[in-house]
């Protein structure tokens, strides 16, 4: 006999349990009409992930529990349906002082109305971005349920990545294992993760499916990517990354092995680096947006290269009728910055406005003229010129409802090549996980490439080639105060996300003036990016929940 399993590859809005329950009857009922006995949800699917402190509140969990009960109800009439759903249950005992974890984060079983088994998850992340042993207790003992004749055991997420809790689902009769997933995605991971599973798969000699959350979550994206491996270790079905899906398996008892064997309906393709990256991007922005409420977007267009992207960024994710695109010229604009933005937004079709900022500047100076008598120009009248702009654009943000998205790349977070209060001002940072280098290529790439059907080659070439520059006085350049960005971003790469040392990087050839400078500017600005606004991670350590350092330290490795 064949069972047919549905993976339901859905995106999730943390703390709408009513939306999220809806979500997943509406799955059920059309994977059970396409004659799927057993549907897999992503993992705490009812709730979302990752909902951090509400998960302290007692009212949540209720409101968890009753969603539960809902889906129960409304899916009892489904003869012979298994839905497998991820949810938080449990409660503790917390006053100003003490709080004792009671909360599990649970894989339940439902059936005909009934909650017929349950798995609680046994290995709890603590690290990058997860803090589940803020949250949860472990769980201690495996869980097999049976569905026409076949054991299928249960596992969620970090369970999958060690031995022990497949084991133990093995030794109580599994024949496959169901994995329920929130796995952040970082650019590689899905290989990695796949990668990971097939070993899981041989050290335990179970088949295993995959299910996978997709969407955006804050500055978290889960990018789908659902898969099946089966006992031979080889991927036999993988969904579509970024979008929502169902995704169907067939499990078939083998007679010669006593196992199952897996088969899937599609298998698509891996992509590249610059794709994923791409669509992680847009889905970051049109989830934070959409989720938030979010009427459109603002964003400061200088006929630079980050502006640019993060244009076209945009575009894809919301529409070019929902974006508003400033540029705001000063004394030290070049006639080619305003030039090639005018040019790109004829490309893209987005409203377009100039707002010159010299009178206000002047009016700043003017002003602050006695105070400042006696003494030279340097960065204070540049920082002025970037508080100026993001006066503006935020005013137009509080007229309208519209966002602004600040357009600052990791390599600018990381050195503190950024503004305060001016080019960081702003409600979302879309590129604030993305290196310099890495924007070119992304330029480059999305010319080459229109996945929304947006517009072809929107960004003018020389935005590309022209050496970048912040306009903020005359003939001025990047690399007049930091290092080439080859160097820069590489520095950034192994001494901030893989925490290698200084003299390490020396011993590979690394300049030690470079890498001094480098790594001194990251401990410094510790307190500007403290201040800044959220923004998507797609690396597997960002300026974000992954990057706790303290603003008051003298250490510096």
């Amino acid at each position: 006999m064949t069972l047919q399993l549905c993976i339901a590859q859905l995106n999730f809005v943390v703390g709408d349990m009513t939306g999220n329950a809806r979500k997943i009857i509406d799955a059920a009922h059309q994977a059970y009409a396409q004659g799927a006995r057993v549907l897999v949800t992503p993992e705490l699917a009812i709730c979302g992930y990752a909902a951090e402190d509400l998960l302290l509140r007692p009212a949540f969990i209720d409101a968890c529990d009753d969603a539960l009960k809902t889906v129960a109800r409304e899916l009892a009439g489904l003869k012979g349906m298994h839905v497998v759903l991820g949810h938080p249950q449990g409660g503790g005992i917390q006053s100003k002082s003490v709080a004792i974890t009671q909360r599990f984060n649970r894989a339940s079983v439902l059936c005909e109305g009934q909650v017929v088994a349950s798995y609680a998850k046994q290995e709890l992340p603590n690290y990058q971005v997860f803090d589940e042993r803020r949250y949860f207790t472990p769980g201690q003992q495996p869980c097999v349920f049976e569905v026409a004749g076949l054991k299928l055991g249960l596992l969620i997420c970090e369970d999958a990545w060690f031995e022990a809790p497949a084991q133990k689902a093995r030794e109580a009769g599994a024949q496959a294992l169901l994995v329920l997933n929130a796995s952040p995605f970082h650019v590689g991971k899905g290989l990695e993760r796949e990668v990971q599973m097939s070993q899981r798969v041989k050290d335990c000699q179970l088949p295993l499916v995959y299910a996978h959350l997709v969407g955006g979550q804050d500055e978290v994206i889960f990018e789908g990517r659902s898969f099946a491996i089966d006992a031979n270790a080889k991927v036999v079905a993988r969904a579509p990354a970024f979008q929502e899906c169902l995704q169907y398996i067939d499990l078939k008892a083998d007679g010669a092995t006593q196992g199952l064997r897996l088969s899937g309906r599609e298998i698509v393709p891996e992509s590249t680096w610059e794709e994923d990256l791409w669509h992680a991007l847009v889905l970051g922005i049109r989830d934070y947006l959409g989720k938030n409420g979010f009427p459109g977007a603002i964003l400061g267009l200088s006929g630079g290269i980050d502006s640019a992207l993060v244009l076209a960024l945009a575009v894809d994710a919301i529409g070019a009728d929902k974006i508003h695109a400033v540029m705001m010229p000063s004394p030290y604009t070049a006639d080619i910055s305003w030039l090639d933005a005018r040019d790109m937004v004829k490309r893209l079709n987005v409203r377009y406005d100039e707002i010159a900022i010299a009178p206000l500047f002047e009016g700043f100076k003017s002003a602050l003229s006695d105070q400042f008598k006696g003494l030279a120009e340097d960065t204070t009248e540049e920082n002025i010129q970037a508080r100026v702009r993001g006066t503006l654009l935020m005013a137009l943000s509080n007229k309208t409802g519209a966002i602004v998205l600040t357009t600052g790349n990791k390599s600018e977070m990381a050195t503190g090549y950024c503004t305060l209060y001016g080019d960081m001002a702003g409600g979302f940072a879309v590129i604030k996980d993305v290196v310099k280098t890495q924007v070119f290529h992304l330029a480059e790439w999305r010319n080459k490439h229109d996945p929304y059907g947006t517009g072809a080659n929107p960004i003018p070439e020389r935005i590309i080639t022209r050496p970048p520059s912040a306009e903020l006085r005359a003939d001025q350049k990047d690399q007049d105060s930091l290092p080439p960005y080859e160097v820069l971003d590489a520095i950034v790469r192994r001494y901030m996300e893989n925490d290698e040392g200084i003299h390490a990087l020396e011993a590979d050839g690394f300049e030690r003036a470079d890498v001094e400078k480098v790594t001194r500017l990251i401990k410094l600005n510790e307190y500007k990016r403290r201040q800044s606004p959220v923004g998507i991670r797609v690396t597997h350590r960002s300026f974000g929940k992954d990057w706790r350092y303290p603003i008051t330290n003298r250490f510096r490795a």
